[in-house]
């Protein structure tokens, strides 16, 4: 029995919030993690050890912060591609079937499987997808020296 091409949208839309989700709560944790760190350091005779060690732990909260953001923008990405739209053109949302392989144009999350299909969830912004931009089924564009031609767009 085949799917229809939205259910595979649908699922390829929550893998990549479960994705996103994975990598909020790997963020969050760290930042815990290395605050907890921070607070625990006690002052010894070695002043600057302490203070070393404290701002160490505050770096690693900053570089973890930074990550957390990084995946609450790519949230409100996600958030703004509705899966139940059909595209007819390469456009974030669109699921494009090509010679090269299947890609969901929404956000970077790499290679998903859906009933045994992989595909790659790339960014509007990613190569692959920029070569693509716009074109139709039936088109064939040229990328890094390959002709790609595209199969389908749903």
């Amino acid at each position: 029995m085949t799917q229809l091409p939205l259910t595979v949208k649908f699922q390829l839309h929550a893998a990549c919030a479960a994705f996103i989700t994975q990598r909020i709560e790997a963020a969050q944790a760290a930042m815990l993690t290395a605050q907890e760190s921070a607070n625990s350091e006690t002052k010894s005779s070695a002043g600057d050890k302490y203070e070393t060690g404290r701002a160490m732990a505050q770096e690693e909260r900053n570089r973890n912060a930074v990550q957390l953001q990084q995946a609450l923008q790519l949230q409100g990405e996600l958030a703004r591609i509705s899966p139940e739209l059909a595209s007819d053109a390469v456009r974030p949302g669109a699921l494009v079937h090509t010679s090269i392989g299947r890609f969901y144009i929404s956000i970077s999350a790499g290679k998903l499987t859906v009933d045994g299909q992989d595909y790659f969830a790339v960014s509007a912004a990613a190569p692959v997808a920029a070569a693509l931009a716009g074109k139709h089924a039936g088109e064939e564009v040229m990328f890094n020296g390959k002709k790609i031609r595209i199969e389908s767009i749903m």
